[in-house]
């Protein structure tokens, strides 16, 4: 146990304490304010509060415990791009159009997120980070301020895109991301204010060219860079992996493939513990990032009458079947996500719900509780019941879905559609016949024991099928042959 960890916490909220203004109530005739806390890469167990045995994360812990924290929280597409238009539009990939990470600029000028209808209603709305839909860093309609990267940005003396001009400014990203929304939230002049801050953290800095591209040389990663005064902070800390980070990978045909000029999945081919460790450091960063808005707040008195959302756009593999930062699968490290909700008055505070909830649920959950209405399509559900701690019939299962790119070679066609219920979890590859994969996680949590060619898993498998057409069915799917995702 890290005893200075709550030391320095506790010295920090002393010293919050003399400038906090009383806060009003939560529920006033003034819609709250909407604070998204967007951590990339972040896994679900990346957190104190899940209990990992050294992660600092004190300021998130203490949102966590003053609000709802989802136990069964999944991206629609674990991947940047995608998800990151999931959360904001709260519709699939495969109605939106952003099905990947390349350079998808136009489209993304014309997503129906949910800033456009607060923008409507009166709100003061700021977007700050990275965008990554397209590396076009220009403004989108509905944000009425806006401090965006071109592509990934850097990490340190980052390039901005500031309401349209372009300025380059000098130190962590983690840090200048937020100067510019406190500083957003300060100037809010009393109206509602919506705050989307999407860290570069916890990515790895990525070597780019000037138009933003990346690809051969300009895509090489630099590795992941904390900033300096939390650099070494875990040097000698003991990584814990689980169960599935290690053994070798069987039963899964699709990634044991030969493929030309791509080393065979083995025991060199998961995370090093040096990255891990640097992961968390650069989490450091976002920890203080969010204990600095909650002060603002605070200081503000807007505090009580703000929803903070702290969540991740996909996870990352710690080694789990010797993969590294291949993301985009359907497997738990990487389609989990830590999704925390606080607003007094209406998240129960303390609460943990295990319902399946979806980052397609979030623009309809702000919309409601920013009592906004609106008339777009969103294949999401609100959470506000569940918020609530009401016992409301909720899904039973969700669709997770992934459409290739050629980033890395190693999952070269390996596009899915996977169909998780509360027990398995069915994996069907569009392009790869004869490779699907199917998993009891109630025996099996860890996802090694394929049983789609057992007589068990021949069992399982129509009605999970079944199931997968029914989502399709509802969320206006088209086939392959039907033209791409989004047409």
């Amino acid at each position: 146990m890290n005893l200075l960890r709550p030391v320095r916490w506790a010295t920090l909220t002393l010293g919050l304490v003399a400038c906090d203004r009383p806060d009003p109530p939560a529920a006033t005739n003034r819609p709250p304010n909407v604070v998204v806390v967007l951590v990339d890469d972040l896994r679900w167990d990346d957190l104190g509060i899940e209990g990992h045995p050294f992660v600092e994360t004190p300021a998130i812990d203490q949102v966590a415990r003053e609000g709802v924290r989802f136990r069964n929280a999944f991206a629609t597409t674990p991947l940047c791009s995608p998800s990151r238009a999931a959360i904001l539009t709260g519709q699939y990939v495969h109605t939106n159009g952003i099905i990947d990470n390349t350079a998808r600029d136009s489209t993304s000028h014309r997503l129906e997120t949910f800033a456009r209808p607060l923008a409507r209603a009166g709100y003061q709305t700021g977007f700050f980070g990275k965008w990554h839909m397209g590396n076009d860093d220009s403004p989108r309609p509905g944000f009425s301020h806006w401090v965006a990267m071109k592509g990934q940005g850097e990490a340190i003396d980052p390039n901005f895109n500031i309401d349209g001009t372009r300025a380059k400014e000098t130190g962590y990203v983690t840090d200048l991301l937020t100067d510019h929304a406190v500083r957003f939230m300060e100037q809010s002049r009393g109206k509602p204010f919506l705050v989307f801050l999407a860290h570069k953290a916890l990515h790895p800095n990525v070597v780019q060219r000037d138009d933003g591209s990346t690809g051969a040389v300009a895509g090489q990663s630099e590795g992941f860079i904390p900033a300096p005064r939390h650099q070494g902070r875990y040097a000698t800390a003991a990584v814990p992996r689980r169960p599935n980070a290690g053994p070798s990978a069987v039963g899964k045909p699709a990634l044991l493939r030969p493929l030309d000029g791509v080393t065979p999945l083995g025991p060199t081919t998961g995370t090093p513990d040096q990255d891990v460790r640097s992961r968390l450091e650069m989490l450091l960063g976002v920890d203080e990032s969010l204990a600095r808005i909650v002060a603002t707040l605070k200081a503000m008195g807007e505090y009580q009458r703000t929803v903070i959302i702290v969540t991740s756009d996909h996870g990352y593999f710690y080694g789990e079947h010797q993969l590294n930062d291949e993301r985009r699968l359907a497997y738990e490290e990487t389609a989990r996500i830590p999704l925390i909700v606080r607003y007094p008055g209406i998240a129960v505070a303390g609460a943990t719900p295990t319902e399946m909830v979806q980052t397609i649920d979030l623009a309809p959950t702000v919309l409601e509780l920013a009592r906004v209405a609106d008339t777009v399509t969103r294949h999401g559900k609100s959470l506000v019941p569940l918020l609530r701690g009401m016992p409301v019939p909720w899904r039973e299962s969700i669709l997770i879905e992934y459409y290739s790119d050629a980033v890395f070679p190693r999952i070269r066609n390996m596009g899915y559609q996977a169909v998780r219920t509360t027990r398995h979890k069915y994996i069907h590859y569009l392009e790869l016949p004869g490779m699907d994969e199917l998993y009891d996680l109630e025996t099996d949590p860890y996802e090694m024991d394929n049983l789609i060619g057992s007589d068990r898993g021949r069992a399982l498998l129509p009605p999970l099928q079944a199931e997968l057409r029914r989502l399709q069915r509802e969320t206006g799917y088209r086939s392959p042959s039907e033209g791409p995702p989004g047409a």
